[in-house]
């Protein structure tokens, strides 16, 4: 991980902060894959349209089985995962997140559609929110005609993402009866749970560890006003309920400013009597999950959501043959050990 931030800050390139939104969100895309993982080959990749509060809103479907084949092999549809990406809620978009989407349906062999919703400052608060809100309501009547199973749906996503789709989970626990379904799980990579960056957490890795508060302080000003982040749709720590709700895997980093409401977020969560399945990984930083070219803690945090949401699904692990044919960036075991609770 040392070694990647050294080639990072080699780089020089400029932070995000610095930037236009429109500026950063090109220096984000021209930049988001060249750390991770090669574009994996999948079966069936579709362009849609999800009706909107504000207009369409596109999306991608991925699914590591032919249409015709998963028909077969899984009458009742494939389980799906509803996906957010992350960036901050101004930057991000389904190209850059291509490859992570890809490789989540490969490993887990289940659908998985991508949300790219509308982005602040020209959308905020709570425009994002609200898309991924209608989002999940179009897949819940959706998703038959896609070959999909609509009682087997879940939520994720990373950093802001992974708010997005906490805040949808508490959602889809609200109105459960008119969604008529529950949630499989919900999937928060790295996300960001508390109103005001202020946890010890942000301090210690402020800066030089690639989000930096200067970085967390732009977006959340481009996003929302001061004053209304006490709102649980911007820090679902402020949620007045956090029971019934679907079961959580957290994919947390430890050189993360966000990592103490992430571990605050799930042992909230467990308080209210929800399962909860943490996966805190050692050394590394924010969005290490798209660096799988460098490190191999995000191989492992892939094949830990993987098999979480298989759980989740009840889907078999992947035989040897049909395993990820992506290589192992590195054949050394990681020195960084991981801690599962």
């Amino acid at each position: 991980m040392a070694a990647v931030l050294e080639r990072i800050h080699r780089a020089n390139r400029p932070s995000f902060h610095s930037l236009t939104p429109k500026q950063a969100r090109i220096a984000y895309l021209m930049g988001a894959e060249i750390l991770d993982l090669p574009r994996a080959p999948l079966p069936r990749i579709e362009n849609l349209a999800i009706p909107g509060p504000a207009g369409d809103i596109g999306a991608r479907l991925y699914a590591p089985l032919t249409r015709e084949d998963a028909a077969t092999r899984h009458p009742e549809g494939l389980p799906v995962l509803l996906y957010f990406h992350g960036g901050g809620f101004v930057i991000g978009s389904l190209e850059t997140h291509d490859s992570l989407c890809r490789q989540l349906a490969l490993r887990t062999g289940c659908a998985v559609i991508a949300v790219d919703y509308r982005l602040a400052p020209d959308h905020p608060f709570p425009g994002a929110v609200d898309d991924c809100w209608a989002a999940l309501e179009w897949l819940a009547t959706a998703a038959a005609d896609l070959g999909l199973d609509r009682a087997r749906i879940a939520v994720g996503g990373d950093s802001a993402g992974g708010t997005l789709a906490a805040v949808t989970a508490l959602h889809a626990r609200d109105i459960r009866d008119r969604l008529g379904l529950s949630l499989a799980m919900q999937l928060l990579i790295t996300p960001g749970a508390t109103a005001h960056a202020d946890t010890d957490s942000h301090r210690r890795f402020a800066k030089g560890h690639l989000l930096d508060a200067d970085t967390i302080a732009w977006f959340f000003n481009q996003y929302i006003p001061a004053e209304q982040r006490e709102d649980w749709r911007f820090a679902p720590l402020q949620a007045e309920d956090h029971e019934g709700l679907a079961p959580a895997t957290l994919i947390l980093a430890e050189a993360d400013p966000l990592i103490d409401e992430g571990i605050a977020y799930a042992d909230l969560l467990r308080a209210n009597g929800n399962e909860v399945r943490l996966e805190l990984y050692r050394g590394v930083t924010h969005d290490f999950i798209k660096m799988g070219r460098s490190i191999p803690e995000a191989e492992q945090a892939l094949d830990a959501c993987a098999d979480a949401l298989r759980t989740a699904f009840g889907l078999p692990a992947p035989s040897a043959a049909s395993a990820p044919a992506t290589p192992s960036t590195s054949s050394t075991p990681s020195t960084s050990p991981q801690a599962s609770a």
